[in-house]
């Protein structure tokens, strides 16, 4: 089913047997269709979505792309107000680190990130398809939109 407004009921256990079938690339490229997607939330807000719903070691993986893409100055502006500045320089983030980190302060960096450089879009793509079981938390209409791609792909 293409229509993510149609989504079936079924959708979560459809897409964790795609998720195992398929290459990780393709998996990623999937993930990224539904984070660019007219028909899902705004990609900060999937982003801390995702965010909220991982554990402090998956936080911290996925913080550290995002610095990554974002550069010092972006991370401090962003996170300064709430004291985290000081990631910018370091690059990594610890797990302790993250769990210090709000989903809205997430939200906030991935979306100024993407509006300077939407790339980041394929960089987070690629973190979270390690991650499928944690990407269903995105609901119905992002996996449906991420399952019509990767079959796409695979045709």
């Amino acid at each position: 089913n293409a229509n993510p407004a149609q989504a079936s009921a079924d959708v979560h256990e459809h897409f964790d047997n795609v998720a195992q079938a398929v290459p990780q690339s393709t998996l990623a490229q999937g993930i990224a269709a539904a984070f660019n997607s007219n028909q899902t939330p705004a990609f900060g807000q999937m982003v801390s979505n995702l965010f909220s719903q991982s554990n402090d070691g998956q936080k911290a993986g996925m913080l550290s792309q995002l610095l990554a893409t974002a550069g010092p100055g972006l991370v401090s502006q962003v996170l300064g107000g709430a004291g985290l500045a000081g990631l910018a320089s370091s690059g990594q983030v610890t797990p302790r680190a993250a769990s210090q980190i709000s989903p809205e302060a997430v939200q906030q960096l991935a979306s100024e990130v993407h509006k300077q450089d939407p790339s980041v879009v394929d960089t987070l793509s690629n973190f979270y398809s390690q991650y499928p079981t944690l990407v269903k938390g995105l609901g119905a209409a992002a996996l449906t939109i991420a399952m019509s791609h990767m079959s796409k792909q695979a045709a």
